[in-house]
């Protein structure tokens, strides 16, 4: 059973930066097989992929809403994802997620952990 756990989140100004790490366990070298995406749900709106990385880190994707804002990595050593959150802004605000994707979709593949909550205050 693959648990993910996330954490990092916080209250921050706008403007400011925020790093997100997600750990993934029960899945050994399965992780390193798999394009993994950071997703996030603001209040009464529907979960979105916001990031995405391939399964050997070399290629990234990102919503228009976080472009040259955002930035995903992973360590696979350690079965990690991070996100690296710069000048945040309020509509940032959400609980924050990462899930592995099916293929190179937007469909979180693996069951969903907590989330982690950022606040952004203007």
């Amino acid at each position: 059973q693959v648990q993910l756990v996330e954490s990092g989140g916080g209250v921050v100004q706008a403007g400011g930066s925020l790093r997100l790490s997600c750990t993934a366990s029960g899945i050994g070298s399965t992780f390193a097989r798999n394009a993994m995406g950071w997703y996030r749900q603001a209040p009464g709106k529907q979960r979105e992929l916001v990031a995405r990385i391939t399964s050997g880190g070399g290629g990234t994707l990102y919503s228009d809403s976080v472009k040259g804002r955002f930035t995903i990595s992973r360590d696979n050593t350690n079965n990690k994802v991070y996100l690296q959150m710069n000048s945040l802004e309020p509509e940032d605000t959400a609980v924050y997620y990462c899930n592995a994707l099916v293929e190179w979709t937007t469909q979180g593949k693996w069951s969903w952990g907590q989330g982690t909550q950022v606040t952004v205050s203007s």
